[in-house]
This record gives structure tokens, sequence and C-alpha cells, in this order.
């Protein structure tokens, strides 16, 4: 079971408190009505499956309600970092860094 920290409660909860949103950091286009179907078919239908690091919206549902981003470990099935809707993305890079350190040191 993943524990996950809700960044509004910041209170480490079950899984079962909460509901995947799908990807973060998704752009809507500007102008939806001038798009091209390619366009349309990437923004509504096409997302990112890494094996590694992904970028998350959650909902805390039985919570506070609130949506949140989340960085998942796809291999290990791990929460690493949880921050508040709105905030830009961290660097992936740095946080993989923080991961083969950790990784290391097991």
């Amino acid at each position: 079971m993943l524990l996950i920290t809700c960044p509004y409660c910041q209170d480490a909860r079950s899984e079962l408190e909460f509901r995947g949103a799908g990807e973060a950091h998704i752009v809507r286009p500007t102008n939806i009505a001038e798009i091209s179907d390619e366009e349309f078919e990437d923004f509504f239908f096409l997302r990112d499956n890494p094996k590694g690091l992904i970028f998350e919206r959650w909902r805390h549902m039985h919570g506070c309600g609130r949506f949140f981003n989340a960085v998942r470990d796809t291999v290990s099935d791990r929460i690493l970092l949880t921050y508040k809707a709105g905030q830009p993305k961290p660097d992936a890079a740095a946080i993989q860094s923080i991961i083969d350190s950790k990784g290391a040191g097991e």
C-alpha cells in the first residue's frame, strides 16, 4: 500500500484516501477550436507512461478534497515527492540523483 502525504493536510495517509487524476503539467491549448486533429488527439488522449519518474495529479478525496501533484517512480511504485497544484514542475534530474544516492547507500 502506498502512503501519500497531502501537501495541504501535511499528513501521510493510505492511498485509499486518494484518487489518481492522470498526468500532471498538461498545458491546455490556448484556442482549442483552431488546433489540428493530431494536436487534439495528443492533448486529450496521449499521455506519457515512462519507466522511472512520472509527474501525476492526485486528489485527496477523503480528506481536504484538493488536487495536488506527485512524483512517482513507476519501477518501485513509490511516491517520492508531493507538492501543491500550481507549483512549478520539479527538476526530474535532481530527484533522480537523490534516488540514486539513496540507493547506493542501501
